[in-house]
């Protein structure tokens, strides 16, 4: 099997430069934020999927699923105190056995006082969501260089690395930014998909995979996304495929099924548990235009949402600017951010983000290309750099407990 040449360009170092720049702003939160009941909930539950899976006797019945989504964001922020735990449990081989800190393989005193033995742990119980929403921002940066070029490319990756809801959801433990990477990926996955179709069938089955994958995970953090990338999905597959239309409900159908067992997995294969999926109400949605004036009312997304309405302006007065590539996220944008799960701390309308900034940067790209190219990139610029600005500075509002 050959694998793909990774090139590292210039390109690609300025982009990951500025994912480095919201890594080292999200590690600046999190070295002066405090870790909060929610935090430790997060944590102690996972914590317990990894140790205790059954049904009977740990997170199912003792922690409950505390806010009616998925399990990934709990299994995330627990997996470094399970991984501490292991680390110590090895450790306490050596050690004499009035010095053990775990007596029959129970820990000899709080739960947290064994953690802080470990100092890295609390940034590591936060780095899992770090690290997906900067995957979120590499794949962001690949998708609109794909369609965009370089220009509307660093355009959204700019804005994105700078939203101070990203970073804000990015330092704390929730399913919210998983599920703003799996949404994403599974739209973008399914129009590769979509588009592989019209090629030979053997380069069908990586993508396949990788929209089994993206579903999966979707739905195992937030089964509302998932519903609605799976109806996106459909919609897209059948408007690409073309003649190829017949086999759209087949590849879906199975990667639905190959995402229900994934979904079982993240419930430890217990049927008992993973009726909660059914049982629940995690299913439930509503619209409502609270989650958009959540976003566009927020003083520090301001040059986002400049640059939002000045790419809207342009999409509607400008042909050019209304084709599929920019037409296709300004609607899901527009339909993800109605969207009102039932579960009282869903923010559904960050799973809107990357898509809006998917469409702007390709509607600024276009203008890019006109002979109004020099106001367009250095309207582009002030605004990444207003932005940066206001991020920076809001990054201590974040980390207040």
């Amino acid at each position: 099997m050959k694998f793909p040449k990774i090139r590292i360009g210039r390109a690609q170092r300025w982009a990951g430069l500025l994912l480095l720049v919201f890594l080292a702003q999200c590690s600046w939160v999190i070295g002066h934020q405090r870790l909060t009941a929610a935090d430790y909930q997060y944590a102690e539950c996972g914590r317990e999927m990894w140790e205790r899976p059954s049904p009977l006797a740990g997170y199912f019945t003792t922690c409950g699923n505390l806010h009616g989504d998925g399990t990934l964001a709990y299994r995330d922020a627990g997996l470094p105190l399970t991984m501490e735990r292991l680390v110590l449990l090895g450790a306490d081989k050596f050690r004499k056995p009035e010095n053990r800190l775990y007596v029959g393989g129970t820990l000899n005193g709080s739960t947290w006082e064994a953690r802080h033995q470990l100092g890295g742990v609390v940034w590591l119980m936060h780095l899992p969501f770090v690290l997906f929403a900067m995957w979120l921002g590499a794949g962001l940066w690949w998708v609109a260089r794909r369609l965009f070029g370089n220009e509307g490319a660093f355009f959204a990756l700019g804005l994105y690395c700078f939203s101070p809801a990203v970073v804000r959801y990015a330092v704390v433990p929730n399913n919210e930014v998983l599920a703003m990477w799996g949404l994403y990926g599974l739209v973008y996955t399914a129009i590769g998909v979509a588009h592989a179709m019209q090629g030979p069938r053997r380069k069908w089955k990586p993508r396949i995979v990788l929209l089994t994958l993206a579903l999966g995970l979707t739905a195992a953090a937030h089964l509302v996304a998932a519903m609605v990338g799976f109806v996106a999905a459909l919609i897209l597959m059948m408007y690409l495929a073309e003649r190829r239309r017949s086999y759209v409900m087949q590849i879906l159908i199975f990667s639905a099924l190959g995402a229900l067992v994934l979904v079982f997995a993240s419930f430890a294969f217990r049927a008992a548990a993973f009726t909660y999926v059914f049982t629940g109400g995690g299913g439930r949605f509503w619209f409502s235009l609270d989650g958009v004036k959540t976003f566009f009312g927020a003083l520090a997304e301001a040059p986002i949402v400049g640059a939002i309405g000045v790419a809207l302006v342009m999409w509607a007065g400008v042909k050019r600017s209304r084709y599929f590539g920019n037409t296709a996220p300004l609607i899901l944008a527009a339909l993800i951010s109605l969207v009102q799960p039932s579960q009282v701390v869903a923010a559904a309308w960050l799973w809107a983000v990357p898509f809006g900034l998917t469409f702007t940067g390709g509607v600024f790209a276009d203008a890019m290309e006109t002979k109004h190219r020099k106001m367009f990139l250095g309207l582009a610029a002030c605004l990444m750099v207003a932005q940066a600005v206001v991020c920076l500075g809001s990054l201590g509002v974040i980390a207040r407990p």
